[in-house]
């Protein structure tokens, strides 16, 4: 049974040039310290939902949406494949949130067809990557291997990365860029605090600063873009 803590029951953002509804699903096996949807992170977090009441709106949508955005918590830690077996029965597309720490499950929803779009969340470069997801130590292996899948050019999807000022520094997102160089899509986030950040002490770079570290990027990462920030 899948643990469904909340839905955005329209969005025109979390799938761009799509309208959409967002799913929530509750547990994450990280602790950001900027987690926008921390009351989601622990196991035991609430899930009100069930999928059926979830399939039950997305009917009476049908023809009025075009797509659902399952993000979290970490999606990939429930059992999505029947449950989005019958999402796209319904005819929508997919679009996955996660934070790659779980390639095998990614892989098996992407190969069965079953996830249209991907946007993974890349949260420092090497060295500051357990810093960034809250933990005291990370072995990289996982997040190295959904990077490399998603590489593959096996179906469209983004990196982004929520730049926190506390959490990351120019180094380290140069220090990203050369890890994961291309021209794929990539974006730097700005950091929004809410009431369910769980480090009050975090701040928002200045846009201007943002805007350089983007320019730093840049001949490693030309395709990279600003995401909620206005210069």
């Amino acid at each position: 049974m899948i643990h469904f803590a909340g839905l955005q029951k329209l969005t025109l953002l979390d799938v761009p040039g799509s309208t959409a509804a967002t799913l929530f699903t509750a547990a994450c096996n990280l602790r950001c310290p900027f987690c926008h949807n921390a009351s989601l992170v622990p196991p035991d977090a609430p899930a009100p939902l069930s999928g059926e009441a979830v399939l039950d709106y997305l009917r009476r949508r049908q023809g009025l949406l075009d797509a659902v955005c399952i993000t979290g918590g970490e999606p990939l830690l429930q059992p999505l494949a029947p449950f989005l077996e019958k999402v796209h029965a319904l005819g929508y597309r997919i679009k996955l949130d996660t934070n790659g720490t779980l390639p095998g499950t990614l892989m098996e929803l992407v190969r069965a067809g079953l996830v249209d779009q991907v946007a993974m969340d890349i949260k420092s470069g090497p060295s500051g990557y357990a810093r960034a997801c809250g933990l005291p130590r990370m072995d990289l292996g996982e997040i190295r291997k959904s990077v490399d899948f998603l590489l593959s050019g096996t179906l469209p999807f983004e990196f982004r990365t929520t730049v926190v000022r506390g959490l990351h520094t120019p180094e380290d997102l140069l220090e990203l860029a050369e890890w994961i160089a291309g021209n794929e899509p990539y974006f730097l986030q700005a950091f929004v605090r809410s009431e369910d950040i769980p480090d009050a002490t975090l701040e928002a770079f200045p846009a201007p600063e943002m805007e350089a570290m983007r320019q730093q990027i840049l001949p490693f990462l030309p395709m990279a873009q600003l995401r909620g920030i206005s210069l």
